[in-house]
């Protein structure tokens, strides 16, 4: 193909995709199959690998990341982030409001009303329709660039196709969905780490990740409220609005325009119970003047505009007593102690559990039982206990001593230096170690296993028929049929969905065999560089760092869940079964044969590429990836921060140590 050419199809591609982003993110229609939409995404990224100097920084193919930042660049803002004032009392509005009317002299006046998300305020420049820069809040004078990582945040748009001015900056909130949330909270539960806290954290994290696909992974969203530039002409905030959405900004249609203060109030009050239906974070509701001269007018103090205030819902808590503290056994043999809490009503729902989190945390408190406990939704999601009222507790309470014996299995506890978890040693002779691992593996993520549920893996483990994962797939019909609350039907669809599951591929396995913290995403990332289950089992830990993510505790987790005789043992017996224990190297279409009969080992960082990006590339053009440097290998792609081992390995046995720049040539030849 030539370059003519493949540009014309990249510029229809991009058109086409940035398309149905549009109408799927900002209409919430679409005129395309995912599968149909995921090809045209897979043919742009196969055009640009092959044509990099056709690569557009604002290509659709920059939401799913992959460029590396080591650093991120400080940046002065043009128009300073001001943060707002705070009120908590609906006096303070009225005399927030008498302040307004005083600065106006008396003038008409109107409010424009938004919900305050809980999220990371952002500002984005956009230059001749295209986004240029993303830059954090920072001290509200200079912020972190974080561009890279705000191209992978969907609802964002990267071009703008009539734009109001050819610059302007919109700022906004990017937060991360509660479902989101939940579900990474979900998955570090399935690999035995510590739950986030809130979604605004968790957001802020993200947006700081060096590695942008990581990011991509994230699911982050934003909500943009604010528009600015120098040749602007929109009268009032209302406007401003109305024309972000008319360029395709992700714009929150609550907020509401209101005439006077007691309008505002009855705003606030609309949304003090439904926001909890909303499908992100928020903790206030900001006032602006509409009239964008009235807000020149009023101008700003030092800190804060004086056209406009924060109103901070109070965080709801709620006190009520503490009658007994339980310990829950997960799978990876994890302790955590939940405290057991006479019901309150809060945040909407009744609470009657709360995480203590671990033996530090309840420490920390100084928690007795009957002790009157301060409860709180952590972003409003996760409730937890906060604090003790000391006034209440009695003189006759004593301290809560965490366990030292599994409250299931009795073994002794162990709790290793370093982490704030105690945990059960006893893998494979605790009922919920053992259950755990079995609903961990039938989960949607891993085996998929719909037909099967807990109560059916209790009744199963109780009457000895399944102990491990393995053994599901020797259950017979004579063997369900005799459960309680099975028939014919119900037993043959058990047995159906069992069997079905044995299609899953090696990535859904891999996760589902349960290794301490190797969730979804990092199984994935396992799979597909080693290719199949023997070449992990065999790895070492110098091979296993070298997978993009994966760290030392990873590594070393790894390691010593294959050192185990069990492990093995049941990897057998599921290789027996039939399930799929490989990649399939089918779904690698090769699109040339430049690099045919070659052999990569990519090392470092580097500036245009993330390792993961290379490694593709290398493989499209009919390489091959290898994880280790032998004498056979062709080349050592080199990038910064590579392990002197290997470059020392490389050298010895005269293999090709190649740039960055010179494998772009490599392939361009």
């Amino acid at each position: 193909m030539q370059l003519e050419e493949a540009k014309n199809i990249i510029e229809g591609l991009t058109k086409q995709i940035d398309h149905y982003n549009h109408l799927y993110y900002q209409k919430s229609t679409s005129e395309i199959s995912d599968y149909d939409f995921d090809q045209l995404l897979a043919k742009l990224i196969a055009l640009e690998s092959q044509f990099p100097e056709l690569k557009s920084p604002n290509s659709p193919t920059q939401r799913v990341g992959g460029a590396i930042t080591k650093e991120f660049e400080t940046v002065t803002h043009k128009f300073a982030m001001l943060s707002l004032g705070n009120t908590y009392s609906k006096e303070e509005l009225e005399e927030f409001d008498t302040r307004v009317q005083k600065g106006l002299d008396s003038d008409d006046y109107e409010y424009l009303c938004e919900l305050k998300f809980d999220g990371v305020a952002i500002s984005l420049t956009y230059e001749n329709g295209l986004l240029t820069r993303a830059v954090t809040r920072g001290d509200g004078n200079r912020g972190d660039d974080v561009t890279n990582n705000v191209k992978t945040i969907r609802t964002i748009p990267l071009r703008i196709n009539h734009p109001i001015s050819p610059q302007f900056e919109v700022r906004g909130e990017v937060f991360m969905p509660k479902e989101v949330f939940n579900q990474i909270n979900k998955e570090r539960e399935d690999i035995g780490e510590m739950l986030y806290a809130n979604a605004r954290n968790t957001a802020s994290g993200s947006l700081k990740m060096q590695d942008s696909s990581a990011v991509a992974k994230r699911k982050l969203d934003c909500y943009l409220y604010s528009l600015l530039g120098d040749e602007l002409t929109t009268p009032t905030h209302e406007a401003a609005l109305e024309s972000m959405n008319e360029m395709g900004f992700n714009i929150s249609p609550t907020y509401r325009k209101c005439k006077n203060i007691n309008e505002v109030i009855n705003f606030i009050t609309d949304w003090e119970e439904k926001r909890h239906e909303l499908p992100l974070e928020t903790d206030g509701i900001v006032i602006k003047v509409n009239s964008i001269s009235q807000q020149k007018k009023l101008g700003f103090t030092a800190k804060n505009p004086r056209w406009a205030i924060s109103f901070k819902f109070k965080a709801e808590n709620a006190v009520t007593k503490l009658n007994n503290v339980t310990y829950q056994v997960g799978r990876t043999g994890a302790i955590t102690p939940v405290a057991e809490l006479e019901p309150v009503l809060l945040a909407g729902t009744t609470v009657k559990r709360a995480s203590l989190h671990n033996a530090n945390e309840i420490e920390r408190l100084d928690l007795r039982v009957g002790d009157f406990v301060f409860v709180e939704k952590g972003g409003e999601i996760i409730p937890k206990v906060t604090g003790v009222d000391i006034t209440q507790r009695t003189s006759s309470s004593t301290p809560i001593h965490f366990v030292t014996k599994c409250p299931e299995c009795q073994t002794e506890l162990l709790r290793k230096e370093g982490e704030a978890v105690h945990y059960c040693s006893n893998i494979n002779g605790c009922a919920p170690q053992i259950k755990g691992r079995i609903e961990h593996f039938i989960q949607r993520k891993a085996l998929n296993i719909d037909s099967l549920g807990e109560r059916t893996i209790s009744q199963l483990y109780e009457c000895h028929l399944v102990s491990s994962p393995a053994d599901l797939f020797d259950l017979t019909y004579e063997n369900v049929i005799d459960l309680d609350g099975f028939k014919d039907l119900s037993t043959r669809n058990l047995l159906s969905g069992i069997e079905a599951s044995k299609i899953s591929p090696f990535e859904n396995v891999l996760f589902g065999i349960g290794i301490r913290y190797v969730g979804r995403t990092v199984a994935e990332k396992l799979a597909h560089y080693f290719k199949n289950i023997d070449a992990i089992l065999h790895a070492t830990y110098e091979e296993l760092i070298e997978v993009p993510e994966i760290g030392e505790r990873i590594a070393k987790s790894v390691v010593f869940f294959f050192q185990q005789p069990d492990n093995i043992a049941e990897i057998g017996r599921l290789k027996k079964s039939g399930l799929i224990f490989e990649i399939d190297e089918s779904i690698y279409q090769v699109e040339n044969d430049i690099l045919q009969h070659k052999t990569f080992v990519v090392s470092g960082v580097f500036e245009n590429y993330g390792r993961d990006e290379l490694k593709e590339i290398i493989k499209k053009n009919g390489g091959k990836v290898v994880s280790s440097i032998s004498g056979k290998l062709d080349y050592l792609v080199a990038g910064e921060k590579m392990g002197p081992s290997k470059k020392q390995k490389a050298e010895k046995l005269d293999v090709s140590i190649i740039s960055e720049t010179e494998f772009n040539k490599l392939i361009n030849q």
